[in-house]
């Protein structure tokens, strides 16, 4: 039966059934083109989404702070001493005002009084504005001048009045004209009459919101107005430069601040630690693989540099170089940070060698042959990569951290050289007011310092040989 299928099974084949199959994917066969190490550590960094953001956010603020420059005129330390302190806005006008001193008003007061009445009639005279806000009021009956205060808040109280703005100059003088540091906010001004023996009267308080303006003269030399305008200008408005993140306490553009202390605060946080830590790969990859008395006397003399001061050696560095107070000291401190900064990567690198030369597999590849160069390039760097991108994540922020702190007692940056640590440092004293000041080169910091730590944990995973896959 069976030979009787077979014989008809062969009488009904035809030529195309003996054609050559299509070649099949065998089940052993590589799917994808073989990739090095350093490939297949790209390709497992890209499918880290943290990582990978993270590493935008790092080339945006590089971007940001030297290539931006380029683009756009950025002036770090110029001033506008008509905005000082402004929160952050996308323009801001300002009227023109003539700032001829005001000759005031006076009244004729009448013999003293037993008891000083209350100030009454006080109003504002003109428009207020950041230039001028001028006051008068009614004389009071047996006054012979009148105190001014300026608060905040509302008065609560005799004792609670605010700023003393100072006295009337003359008797019989029934105003006063405020010109000191004015913004666009609201004050509460207070009139208190005294007489000839001291006596105190009560307070009258009146609010006011002055309006921001400009003198001419300022508008002139700023470039607003043309010197031909000058006879027609006041009273017309103007558009102001746009502060998009404010000004700071002496009027300088914050936005431009940051973009040219972010070149110093991530020159000094990305090149300190990458220097200091190629000289602590290099000196701890010599020291554990060569082992024995030459690894004891290298890591004695390591032992020795870590408990060098380094607050110290930044003073005697910045003397050896000349550089006085109130100078900058970029330099030295760089010089400090490598100086002294090597030998904790140098003590982890080392440990990571020592574990290795014991692994099966430097042992295999010394059984077949392979030389130093080859052990250290292709087994012991890939391996230790991860332990050094960790110290190199953590000395960045430090570093970033260091030269804060340098540039708040004068060792460091030195003004008018912004940095994004010292604008922090002056950023604190106005916080409560001012919280712009602090919370913009706060938040640059922030996210340098979180994105390098993201990006270092996702290094450390695609460098790690023992991860493939």
């Amino acid at each position: 039966m069976t030979t009787h299928l077979n014989t008809a099974a062969m009488n009904n084949l035809s030529p195309a059934d003996f054609m050559p199959l299509e070649k099949e994917r065998r089940a052993d066969a590589i799917v994808r083109p073989s990739l090095s190490y350093w490939q297949d550590a790209w390709r497992r960094l890209r499918a880290n989404r943290r990582a990978l953001w993270s590493l935008y956010l790092i080339v945006g603020l590089l971007s940001f702070s030297y290539l931006l420059p380029l683009i756009v005129s950025f002036d770090a330390t110029g001033q506008d001493l008509t905005q000082i302190s402004q929160a952050p806005s996308t323009g801001r006008s300002s009227l023109i005002v003539d700032t001829t001193p005001w000759t005031g008003r006076f009244a004729k007061h009448g013999d003293d009084a037993a008891d000083l009445r209350k100030a009454t009639g006080l109003e504002i005279v003109g428009e207020p504005h950041t230039e001028s806000v001028r006051l008068a009021w009614q004389p009071v009956e047996g006054a012979i001048g009148y105190n001014v205060f300026r608060h905040l808040l509302t008065p609560s109280g005799d004792t609670d009045l605010g700023l003393p703005l100072g006295q009337t100059e003359l008797a019989n003088q029934v105003s006063f004209e405020d010109r000191l540091k004015l913004q666009s906010v609201t004050y509460f001004y207070s009139i208190q009459p005294f007489n000839r023996s001291g006596e105190l009267g009560d307070y009258a308080t009146i609010e006011v919101t002055p309006r921001h303006a400009t003198s001419i003269e300022s508008a002139i030399t700023r470039g607003l107005i043309s010197l031909e305008q000058k006879s027609s200008a006041v009273g017309q408005e103007i558009e102001l430069k746009r502060h998009v993140m404010g000004t700071d306490y002496l009027g300088r553009d914050i936005l431009a601040r940051l973009v040219y202390g972010g070149q110093t605060s991530l020159f000094i946080g990305i090149i300190a630690p990458l220097l200091f830590v190629f000289i602590g790969v290099v000196y701890g990859g010599v020291a554990g693989y060569m082992g024995g008395r030459v690894d004891e006397i290298m890591m004695r003399f390591a032992d020795f540099v870590i408990a060098l001061p380094f607050l110290l050696f930044m003073i005697l560095f910045r003397v050896a170089m000349g550089i006085g107070p109130g100078e900058s000291g970029v330099t030295p401190m760089l010089i400090a940070l490598v100086a002294l900064g090597w030998p904790t990567a140098a003590r982890l690198v080392r440990g990571q060698v020592l574990q290795l030369r014991e692994q099966p597999f430097v042992e295999a590849a010394q059984l077949m042959g392979a030389n130093s160069h080859y052990l250290i390039w292709r087994h012991m760097l890939p391996n230790v990569m991860g332990v050094v991108l960790v110290s190199l994540t953590f000395s960045i922020p430090t570093a970033i951290f260091t030269e804060a702190f340098l540039s708040f007692i004068g060792m460091g940056v030195a003004p008018p050289t912004p940095s994004w640590g010292a604008m922090c440092n002056d950023g604190v004293k106005s916080f409560l007011s001012h919280p712009h000041e602090l919370l913009f080169p706060a938040i640059f910091i922030s996210l340098t310092v979180l994105a390098f730590n993201l990006l270092g944990d996702g290094l450390r995973d695609a460098l790690d040989a023992k991860m493939k896959g």
